[in-house]
C-alpha cells in the first residue's frame, strides 16, 4: 500500500463511479470486518515518522516473519482470482487468512479505509475498495496485501490476469514487473533513493508506458508508512542514501500510454487513470544488507511473467 504524495480527493457526487467501472458501491458492504480480540490492533499514533530507521538484527528478523506471512496471504488470495468472483469475496479471504495468522490487516481502518485489502481493477491505479462487482474475463486485478504482526508491518502487491487477457494487458503486467526488478537490481548500500526512478522510467517508456508520480514507495517496519519517500520516476529530488538495515518498499504503478495523471473517485480512496487506460503495479518489501538487498516478500516465479 503506497504513500500518497499529492492529495486530491473528491468528496461529493457519484458520477465518477459510473464513468469508470460502474462499481456497485453498497454502504452495507463497507462496514469493518471483525478482528478477534487476541489480534493486536495498530497504534496509528506512531505513523509518519520523518527519520530513516536502521533496524537491529532482532527487528530485521521480525520483518522477515511478518513479510513471510503477508506473502502467504497474498498467494492464497491470488489463487481465488477467477471470472465471477467479487472483490469483496477476495477481501473476505484476505481478512480471514490474515487473522488466522495472528495478524491485523494493516489497511483496515487506516485513515478510515473500510476493508482489509486494496483491490484495483483495470484502470484503477491503486487503493480500490473491495465491493460487489464481479471480476470479468479479460480484466486485470491488483491485490495489495499489508498486515501487522507482533509490532511490525509487511506490504506487497501483484497484478494478475483474470482468465485470458489481451496481449496489451500481458505486456503491461510484464513491463511493470520489469520496472520493479530494475529498481531492486541497484539496491545496495550507497545507492541514492532518487536513483530508483532513473532505473524504472526508461523500462516503462521503452514499452510505451508511463510512470505514476502521485504515489511513492516508503519506509516500513513498526510504522506502516515512514521515511524514506521513494518516487518511481526519473528526475526526482528524493533525499537519502541506502544503508544496511534500512527497510522500505518499491512499488511502481505503470500506465498504458503517455498519461501518468491521476483522478480520484468520491470514495476518497480510489485512484484511476484520467484516460481510462489500464494500470498495473507490483510491490516488494526490501531490506538493505551489508552486501546488497534481501527481498523479504519474495514469492515463487510466475509463468505469466517469463
Amino acid at each position: 500500500m503506497e504513500f500518497m504524495v499529492i492529495l486530491a480527493l473528491g468528496t461529493s457526487g457519484l458520477d465518477g463511479l459510473a464513468r469508470y467501472r460502474g462499481a456497485i458501491w453498497l454502504p452495507a458492504e463497507r462496514t469493518l470486518r471483525a478482528v478477534v480480540s487476541r489480534v493486536a490492533s495498530i497504534p496509528w499514533k506512531l505513523r509518519d515518522a520523518l527519520t530513516i530507521k536502521i533496524l537491529t538484527p532482532e527487528e530485521q528478523e521480525s520483518m522477515r516473519t511478518a513479510c513471510k506471512l503477508a506473502r502467504e496471504v497474498l498467494d492464497i488470495a491470488a489463487a481465488a482470482i477467477r471470472p465471477g468472483i467479487t472483490s469483496d469475496e477476495i477481501d473476505a479471504i484476505v481478512h480471514e487468512e490474515t487473522v488466522k495468522r495472528g495478524s491485523y490487516p494493516s489497511p483496515l481502518n487506516y485513515r478510515e479505509f473500510p476493508k482489509s485489502v486494496c483491490i484495483s481493477v483495470n484502470e484503477v491505479i491503486c487503493h480500490g475498495i473491495p465491493d460487489q462487482r464481479k471480476l470479468e474475463e479479460g480484466d486485470i486485478v491488483n491485490l495489495d496485501v499489508s498486515l501487522y504482526y507482533k509490532g511490525f508491518h509487511a506490504d506487497l502487491n501483484e497484478t494478475y490476469p483474470v482468465g485470458e487477457i489481451s496481449e496489451e494487458s500481458k505486456k503491461l503486467i510484464r513491463t511493470t514487473r520489469q520496472c520493479l526488478d530494475a529498481a531492486i537490481a541497484i539496491c545496495k548500500p550507497g545507492t541514492l533513493f532518487r536513483d530508483l526512478g532513473k532505473a524504472i522510467e526508461p523500462v516503462a517508456r521503452a514499452q510505451g508506458c508511463s510512470v505514476v508520480r502521485n504515489y511513492t514507495g516508503h519506509g516500513i517496519h513498526n510504522l506502516f508508512h515512514t521515511a524514506p519517500n521513494i518516487p518511481h520516476y526519473a528526475k526526482n529530488k528524493a533525499p537519502g542514501i541506502m544503508k544496511a538495515g534500512m527497510c522500505f518498499t518499491i512499488e511502481p504503478m505503470i500506465n498504458l500510454g503517455s498519461s501518468w495523471e491521476v483522478e480520484h473517485w468520491p470514495d476518497n480512496w480510489t485512484a484511476v487513470t484520467v484516460d481510462g487506460k489500464r494500470s498495473a503495479q507490483f510491490e516488494e518489501t526490501l531490506l538493505i544488507t551489508e552486501t546488497g538487498v534481501e527481498i523479504l516478500t519474495a514469492g515463487k516465479p510466475r509463468d505469466d511473467l517469463k
